[in-house]
């Protein structure tokens, strides 16, 4: 089968890889209608963080085209959502909700295959893999479907790390495809005002159609003062902090408001955390990999009825042999995120 593949830092290619098969009689084996390049795949794309040369990819969406002996809630021809990790769904975490630090689990790539390729080997099938009801779905629903396999549950899980609510300011620090599902999930939420921290003029936009009632274009120490001027010197009631750098974060602490908390859903790189300014002003921080699994059914719904639309994140789109161009535009900031078109449904 046709697959990316990691080489070295900015060199990704497609190439052929083993067919994916089944190993254990829990796998299901998904042919991939839709994946994407995800934020977190710039850092080993950058040589920020380190990874193995091999498959890479971990969003996407297809259809089952093998299951093993014991997987009984899975079947040929499904169409199938495959959260970024896999669980088992039964495990002490699991039920606590964190599907993500399965005891049995992991994340994807894994043995030999990356979400971004013709078919992937879905471990603990029964307990990852959410089946779609059957219909015929329209491509703007396929592109918001294939967000909750990541983006759009991460920004979930940044406004519910951060204990949004009804009627509260809200501050989305990062205007990349999950500061974006961040500005989603706020506004589902209930928060009043949603303000963005973008100084990209499309992404301004995308963010104001997604519920953001003001923009901060500054960085930094600017960033944070205009935040307190747009709040009176107050900050934020809840902050979502979806960069993962040192200096988000700082920003994402100086603008929360003394007993709120920061959500933190970027992977982080280079942070150090205000400890004397959490204690003196009682702030708090919650948040790492969203535990998709959990989330998938409570906005699945939404998806579906159209009350959200997250898939409008995914503005550059390409097949398997523009997979290099793919990672380039996001490294560049030519795009959101990138749609990688792999198969049919």
């Amino acid at each position: 089968m046709r697959a990316a593949i990691f080489k070295a830092p900015r060199s990704i290619e497609v190439g052929d890889r083993p067919d994916a098969s089944i190993s254990e009689p829990t796998d299901a084996v998904v042919r991939v209608a839709l994946a994407c390049v995800c934020g977190s795949d710039l850092w080993y794309y950058r040589g920020d963080s380190e990874f193995e040369p091999g498959p890479i990819g971990h969003e996407f969406v297809g259809v089952v085209e093998d299951v093993g002996a014991d997987v009984q809630d899975i079947g040929r021809d499904d169409l199938v959502i495959a959260p970024f990790a896999f669980s088992d769904g039964t495990c002490p975490h699991c039920r606590h909700g964190i599907t993500s630090a399965c005891a049995n689990g992991g994340f994807f790539p894994m043995n030999g295959d990356g979400g971004q390729g013709e078919a992937v080997r879905v471990p603990l099938a029964d307990g990852t893999l959410v089946p779609l009801p059957a219909n015929g779905y329209s491509d703007e629903t396929m592109r918001s479907l294939l967000t909750l396999s990541d983006v759009m549950c991460t920004g979930h899980h940044a406004a519910v790390c951060a204990s949004v609510k009804a009627g509260d300011t809200v501050a989305v620090v990062g205007d990349g495809a999950v500061g974006l599902c961040g500005v989603i999930a706020a506004k589902r939420l209930g928060a009043e005002r949603i303000i963005a921290l973008s100084r990209n003029a499309a992404r301004q936009e995308l963010a104001r159609e997604f519920g953001a009632t003001d923009i901060v274009e500054q960085r930094g120490e600017e960033a944070a003062e205009a935040v307190m001027d747009l709040t009176d010197g107050v900050g934020v009631d809840a902050t979502l902090e979806c960069v993962g750098t040192g200096q988000a974060m700082d920003t994402a602490f100086a603008i929360a408001r003394p007993g709120s908390m920061v959500g933190y859903v970027g992977v982080p790189h280079g942070v150090e955390l205000p400890l004397q300014e959490m204690f003196f002003h009682n702030k708090g921080l919650l948040g790492g990999s969203a535990p998709v699994r959990a989330y998938i059914p409570e906005l699945l719904g939404d998806v579906l009825e159209g009350r959200i639309n997250p898939g409008r994140v995914l503005d550059f789109e390409t097949d398997l042999d523009g997979i290099a161009e793919a990672y380039a535009a996001m490294d560049e900031r030519r795009a959101i995120k990138s749609l990688v078109r792999v198969g049919v449904v």
